[in-house]
C-alpha cells in the first residue's frame, strides 16, 4: 500500500513539474503569435482607451463622483479576463487540435494534466501582464484613483482567480466545438463579443432589458463584470445594481459554479485528436 501511494505521489509530483515547465513553453508560442496577442492581450486596452477618450466628465453624486474612466475600468478588466480564458485559449487549442499539435503531444507519454497546468499557467500569467497594462494605462493617461485599501484588493484578487480558473476551463470546453482551426475565430468571437455587450462590460448593466440581464446572469461574465465593479467604484455605486448591492456571496456561487461546469465540461471534452480524426 505505501509503495502505491509513494508511486502515486511521485507521479503527481512529476506532472505538476512538468506543467510548470510547459508553462515557459506556451508563453513563448503565445507572444509569437502577433494577432492573438493583439486580440486578447491588447485588445481590452485598446478598447478602454477608445471609451475613456471618446466618454468624458463625471457619473454618480456627491463625493463619491468618479471620472467615466474609472467607471469604465472594472467592466474592460472582467472583459480582459473573459478574452483571456474563454477566447484565447478555445481558439489556442483549437488550432493546435487542427494543426496536428496535440495529436503528437498524445503519442507522447505527457499526461492531459501537464497540458492543462501549461494552458492554465500561460493564461494566468497573460492575464496578470493584460490587467497591469490595463491599470497603469488608466492611472498614468487618465488620473484614475485606484482604491486604496486592502479589502477592495481582496475582492479583487479572489474575482480575478475565481473567474480566470472558470474562464479558462470553458475555454478549454469550447474548443472542442470549431470543426477546425481555420473556423475556431468565426465560431468563438462572435459568442466572445455578445455576452461582453450584455454582461456589463461596454454598456451599463440596469441599462439593459430586463429579459436579457436574466440571460446574461447565466454566465459568469456578468458576474466578474460585478465583482471588479464591487472592488474598484465606491460602494455608494452598489445601488445602482439590480439588485442594489454588490451581492458578493452570491458572486462567488456562481463563479464556484462555472469553475465546477469547466471542470466536467473539460473533462468530458477534451482529446488529442478529434472523434472523427
Amino acid at each position: 500500500m505505501s509503495t502505491a501511494i509513494t508511486t502515486a505521489r511521485f507521479g503527481l509530483l512529476r506532472t505538476i513539474r512538468l506543467g510548470m515547465r510547459r508553462i515557459g513553453f506556451e508563453l513563448r508560442q503565445y507572444f509569437r503569435a502577433g494577432d492573438q496577442v493583439f486580440f486578447t492581450f491588447l485588445f481590452p486596452t485598446v478598447m478602454y482607451l477608445i471609451f475613456a477618450t471618446i466618454f468624458t466628465g463625471d457619473v454618480g453624486q456627491g463625493p463619491d463622483q468618479v471620472s467615466m474612466a474609472t467607471y469604465y475600468l472594472p467592466g474592460l478588466v472582467a472583459g480582459g479576463i473573459f478574452l483571456s480564458g474563454v477566447q484565447g485559449l478555445s481558439i489556442e487549442i483549437a488550432v493546435e487540435k487542427s494543426d496536428g499539435t496535440l495529436k503528437r503531444l498524445g503519442s507522447t507519454p505527457i499526461a492531459p494534466a501537464t497540458y492543462f497546468i501549461g494552458k492554465i499557467g500561460e493564461v494566468f500569467v497573460t492575464a496578470i501582464l493584460q490587467i497591469g497594462l490595463l491599470l497603469a494605462v488608466a492611472v498614468v493617461l487618465y488620473g484614475v484613483e485606484l482604491p486604496a485599501d486592502a479589502e477592495a484588493w481582496g475582492r479583487f484578487a479572489w474575482v480575478f482567480v475565481l473567474g480566470l480558473l472558470a474562464c479558462a476551463l470553458l475555454g478549454v470546453a469550447l474548443s472542442s466545438v470549431p470543426r477546425s482551426g481555420k473556423t475556431a475565430s468565426a465560431v468563438v468571437i462572435p459568442v466572445v463579443l455578445l455576452l461582453q455587450f450584455i454582461s456589463g462590460v461596454y454598456i451599463a448593466f440596469t441599462t439593459l432589458p430586463e429579459w436579457l440581464q436574466n440571460v446574461a446572469a447565466v454566465f459568469p461574465l456578468k458576474w466578474i463584470a460585478q465583482g471588479m465593479r464591487a472592488a474598484i467604484l465606491p460602494d455608494s455605486f452598489q445601488s445602482a445594481e439590480p439588485g442594489g448591492t454588490w451581492d458578493l456571496g452570491l458572486i462567488a456561487i456562481m463563479l464556484t459554479a462555472w469553475l465546477v461546469v469547466g471542470i466536467v465540461l473539460s473533462r468530458a471534452t477534451f482529446r488529442w485528436i478529434r472523434r472523427n480524426g
